[in-house]
């Protein structure tokens, strides 16, 4: 059985070293805030001040649930710590018709990435998921299905998704992955304790391209390049001919610029070690 390069050495209470701090930090200010309302209304508080603070704290957790760089309800990995010019490769939603070509391009700049693969992508195209681990890129789970209403879904039908996910890859790839990226950098506690459950560490971005949403090449190659960073993690999507040609131009950016290029799984093992 082939395992990601971290695997054989990850331990239950040694996954990574990042922020000490519960993934669930956000109830001890939960309490607080309805001390503090119960406190205003109780000396003459007005109702719209109340109303103002309920509102502006939904707000704060909304915005908590979409940005995962802010680990609100999850400590996901979203960067690598590092003082050397280097960066991350990242691809969700794969594999797809387009992924063959965008694995020709790696290749031919000797390039490692990582690919956060969807279950029904893999089933519909089993050989260039077999293709993706012979030629040694990291694999990540990215669900099942990737479904549009992840962020209303129990933590049962969670952990089915990303354990559904796993079989697959076992099944097709004969390998296992502790990664795993929520689809739509979408977290809240559901998410948190399906993560849990599954023995997963979650893996974010720093560098986020909207190549799914954007439709200028210009405007994500520029997104992307002016956000680096050392040590970023870029997200891009195997999914259209789009983000390749931006891709062929980025690679040409980094190499202009002196980037090497990590797997995401070494942020773990660097971590470990730090």
């Amino acid at each position: 059985m082939a395992y990601n390069k971290y695997y054989a050495h990850k331990t239950h209470n040694d996954q990574f070293k990042i922020k000490k701090q519960s993934a669930m930090k956000h109830y001890p200010f939960i309490l607080f805030y309805l001390f503090c309302n119960v406190f205003i209304y109780a000396f003459h508080g007005s109702i719209w001040v109340y109303l103002f603070c309920f509102f502006a704290f939904s707000a704060v957790v909304v915005w908590g649930s979409f940005d995962i760089e802010l680990g609100y309800f999850v400590n996901s990995i979203t960067h690598k710590r590092t003082r050397i010019k280097e960066v991350a490769l990242t691809f969700d939603d794969g594999p797809t018709e387009f992924t063959p070509k965008f694995l020709d391009l790696l290749k031919e700049h000797q390039i490692k990435a990582t690919f956060f693969c969807i279950g029904k992508q893999i089933e519909k195209y089993p050989e260039t998921f077999q293709r993706i681990i012979a030629e040694g890129h990291t694999i990540g789970n990215h669900t099942l299905s990737h479904s549009n209403s992840t962020g209303f879904l129990s933590t049962s039908k969670m952990i089915t998704e990303i354990e559904k996910c796993d079989k697959i890859m076992k099944n097709v790839g004969n390998i296992k992955t502790n990664l795993y990226r929520p689809p739509f950098g979408v977290t809240n506690p559901n998410i948190a304790k399906a993560i849990k459950k599954t023995n997963k560490i979650s893996i974010g971005w720093n560098v986020r391209s909207l190549d799914t949403i954007i439709d200028d090449e210009k405007k994500i190659y520029n997104r992307v390049t002016k956000g680096l960073k050392n040590g970023s993690i870029i997200l891009l999507h195997d999914t259209s001919e789009k983000t390749f040609r931006v891709l062929t131009n980025l690679l040409v950016f980094l190499k202009d610029k002196k980037y090497s290029t990590f797997t995401v799984d070494t942020v773990i093992n660097s971590n470990r070690n730090d």
